[in-house]
């Protein structure tokens, strides 16, 4: 599926470098490896030992909590949207984001759709698949879709409310 990421030129495609496991695939030394949240339960301890990577996918269906004292040590969660209009994977891209303070790569994948972009990248998330035609240049135009935002999220934009704070107190001062 073409992946693409936050930032990379208008419509390009990029590479996934990420090699990913089966749950019985044997695991190799090095390299970036992606495992099932399953196989990182099962495996943890010897995925954390090994040189490279480690990333985990999730269905939108995994507790996050599980992987609370990890984020630090995994470089990407993928996340997965079984279809367009469900939404659970946004919580868990907010709660890995705000609550855990994820720093790594979270990728969206299944049912991506260029509509939800500006969604997705408020909630956190910074790469993308999808085969939706035009979803790069959509990705690329996604930041400037809104000029005022309402709630507080994952992208560090200031709310409304907190501006017209501002604004306010810049006005009596």
């Amino acid at each position: 599926m073409p992946l693409y990421r936050e930032g990379a030129p208008s419509g390009l495609v990029v590479e996934d470098p990420w090699l990913r496991l089966a749950d019985d695939a044997a695991v190799p030394a090095d390299g970036m490896v992606l495992v099932s949240f399953a196989r990182w339960r099962e495996a943890r301890a010897a995925l954390l030992a090994r040189r490279g990577p480690v990333g985990v996918v999730l269905a939108n269906t995994d507790p996050v909590e599980a992987l609370a004292a990890d984020v630090s040590r995994l470089d990407l969660m993928v996340l997965h949207f079984p279809k367009f209009s469900d939404g659970r994977a946004y919580s868990q891209a907010r709660l890995l984001r705000g609550r855990f303070g994820y720093q790594g790569e979270l990728r969206a994948s299944g049912g991506v759709l260029q509509d939800q972009i500006a969604f997705m990248l408020r909630c956190g998330f910074d790469s993308f698949e999808s085969e939706q035609k035009g979803f790069g240049e959509a990705l690329a135009k996604a930041r400037t879709l809104f000029s005022v935002v309402y709630q507080p999220t994952e992208d560090g934009r200031s709310p409304a409310s907190l501006l017209r704070l501002k604004r306010r107190n810049v006005l009596v001062s």
